[in-house]
């Protein structure tokens, strides 16, 4: 297994946390680092201490006087002439309200398509290759560290909705190693963790909306390999850095083999 060669500095997350950059599943592991680091959480008590005091000493310049001009500029709002806008700038115009309607209406109907939009199938890919390398990154890359099924799969449950589906395939050249807790999409999913070798292959079971439409997809990201396949309402995805043939061979085994009873 080969780490990541430039992991992300905790502290400069830290900084994206407080700022509302981080997607849900970075802002899931930062808290997670935040409860098990005490240096990382007096880092993080400093900057939130830092941020009030500049909001104190140095409160927000109100803005230009030209701002609302530029604004009409930018969505085709005619302008006043400049004494016309000058002797009502203490008033609301029908172009300050228009500009702002304009403005809402824009950026609301954008957001609603990002959030309606059907998520493509490479998102999810890069979504569980994220999450694996926040793996890799971390302490332990599990939340549970067994080789027995027995373990891992009653782990999940009270944790998510459903436990995965957990298969020994030690006898196939993959040990399992354990599992954990991933956030795809905004839903907390299992992720089952197994070696070969000595690289480690993350198994993340994701809820199939319609799953007989999804097929089989493969991709190659960064250097790691990522499969998909679906089985019974559930996309699996699994990758890792092994090299395709071996990610092939793991999926046949994963899907041929038997669950536990």
């Amino acid at each position: 297994m080969s780490p990541p060669t430039s992991p992300a500095d905790p502290v400069l997350l830290v900084h994206a946390y407080l700022d509302g950059e981080l997607d849900p599943a970075h802002a899931l592991e930062i808290e997670r680092q935040l409860a098990a680091d005490p240096a990382l959480a007096a880092e993080h008590k400093r900057i939130v201490a830092l941020r009030s005091l500049i909001q104190e000493k140095l409160p927000r310049e109100a803005p230009p006087a030209n701002l609302l001009r530029r604004i009409e500029a930018a969505i085709g709002v005619p302008q006043a002439p400049a004494p016309f806008a000058s002797r009502l700038s203490s008033h609301p115009t029908w172009r300050a309200l228009a500009a702002s309607v304009l403005l809402a209406l824009f950026l609301g109907s954008g957001s609603t398509w990002l959030l309606l939009r059907p998520a493509p199938t490479g998102t999810t890919a890069d979504l569980v290759l994220a999450s694996h390398l926040r793996a890799l990154m971390a302490p332990q890359p599990i939340d549970v560290a067994s080789s027995d099924r027995h373990t891992v799969k009653p782990w999940f449950n009270g944790r998510i909705p459903e436990a995965p589906r957990v298969v020994d395939l030690t006898n196939d050249g993959f040990a399992l190693v354990g599992g954990r807790i991933d956030v795809i999409g905004r839903v907390p999913v299992p992720t089952l963790v197994y070696r070969i070798r000595q690289h480690l292959i993350s198994l993340t079971a994701v809820p199939a909306a319609d799953a007989a439409s999804l097929g089989t997809a493969r991709r190659a990201i960064a250097g790691y390999n990522t499969l998909g396949w679906t089985d019974n309402g559930v996309a699996y995805w699994a990758v890792s850095d092994v090299a395709a043939p071996d990610l092939d061979a793991f999926a046949k085994a994963f899907r041929l083999g038997t669950p536990e009873p």
